[in-house]
């Protein structure tokens, strides 16, 4: 059988058989994400979210993107707009492509005394084509959205994640164990959160597509913790009655089991998402797509991240709360130490530091009689036939 410390790093990593030490820096991990979190939670209170028209309320206005005299451009529906209103939209974007391809408006709401000369200032400056191929005014729509609608989602948003989050929770502590469900809890929060954090630093628009993808990666988020916990669970049986090893090398071993598997599913799940950024926007320009897929890809990289680096790490330390958990630490690093002196030469040493052996095979060991001296007589039976 090859020995694993022979194979190449990517070998073992794509084996099973990788040892990078992942539950020992878990304080440099709890740090990182600390600092993360920080950043992202004083963004959310300093900077708060740039809300789209579905939440705020106004007006938004659509017109071809083809005109008498070419394309028509997002700045020059700007400048335009600019001109008759005096200040700038909040958002101009063109969406579609080829004869579908229009360019929408988006500001605060303005009142029929401000959107009648600005759709015929719009129509006389761009002059954009109609169906008929032709300049044409009634090409130019305005309607007034309200942000009632907007709110409405984020209620039953707001909703469907507690209910998710309960429903989780009792799952979780049924299937594995209170402290299992805990840490996933704490992965989970953080991935909202930095979600959440990303799109106010940035300065990202959130729509109600944007909503509907926060709770879609929320199962994914799930996916690989619970996958890692599963093999922590299946190292840790019995764990209690053994000093092989303790209950952290058991979760890093189910970490680096399972980490080319984590990086595999997340690859496979992320190249959809870039597909709906490359082709949904890039291509056919569907701004839904595009709030839709962002969230998704921060929301998935944060949730691979987290699982890896940070549910286990904090199941780990829940689990060293438990006196017994500890107590089987220190049998096996007694063991170690008692190994150790022996290798060494200094066994008496070893016995007087390491104290009464806990372990099976080593209480066994000393209970055993000691090795008859040369030239005794044997004192048990013979096996000769009295006659």
């Amino acid at each position: 059988m090859t020995n694993p410390e022979s194979l190449s790093g990517w070998t073992r990593l794509t084996t099973g058989t990788a040892d990078v030490d992942i539950i020992g820096r878990r304080r440099t991990w709890y740090i990182g994400f600390g600092v993360l979190i920080a950043v992202c939670l004083l963004s959310l209170v300093f900077r708060g979210f740039n809300l789209g028209i579905d939440f705020t309320g106004g007006s938004q206005i659509q017109l071809p993107a083809t005109g008498a005299t070419g394309t028509i451009s997002t700045q020059q529906v700007d400048r335009v707009y600019e001109s008759v209103i005096g200040f700038a939209p909040e958002v101009t974007q063109s969406v579609g492509s080829g004869d579908a391809a229009s360019i929408v408006l988006q500001s605060a709401p303005l009142t029929p005394e401000q959107l009648v000369p600005l759709r015929e200032a719009l129509f006389t400056q761009l002059q954009p084509l109609g169906a008929d191929g032709a300049p044409s005014a009634a090409s130019i729509s305005d309607s007034q959205v309200s942000g009632t609608w907007g709110g409405e989602v984020t209620t039953q948003a707001l909703i469907a994640l507690a209910v998710f989050i309960v429903l989780v929770t009792l799952f979780l502590a049924l299937y594995f164990e209170r402290a299992m469900a805990a840490a996933a809890l704490i992965a989970l929060v953080n991935d909202i959160v930095v979600t959440a954090g990303v799109y106010s630093i940035i300065g990202l628009e959130v729509t109600p597509a944007t909503v509907i993808g926060l709770l879609t990666i929320l199962g994914f988020s799930l996916y690989d913790t619970v996958v890692v916990f599963d093999k922590v669970r299946e190292n840790s049986r019995g764990l209690l009655k053994l000093t092989r090893r303790t209950y952290a090398e058991a979760a890093n071993l189910a970490l680096n089991q399972t980490l080319m598997r984590s990086l595999n599913t997340s690859l496979i799940a992320i190249l959809p998402v870039l597909g709906l950024l490359v082709i949904g926007v890039g291509l056919l320009g569907v701004g839904t797509l595009a709030d839709l897929a962002l969230v998704q890809l921060v929301g998935m990289i944060t949730g691979v991240i987290s699982s890896l680096l940070l549910a286990t790490p904090a199941l780990v330390d829940l689990k060293l709360r438990d006196k017994r958990v500890r107590d089987q630490a220190a049998r096996v690093a007694a063991r170690r130490a008692r190994t150790s002196a022996v290798a060494g030469g200094d066994t008496a040493d070893a016995d007087a530091a390491a104290g009464p052996a806990t372990d099976t095979l080593a209480a066994v060991s000393s209970s055993a009689p000691a090795a008859p001296r040369p030239g005794a007589r044997p004192t048990g039976k013979t096996g000769r036939r009295r006659r």
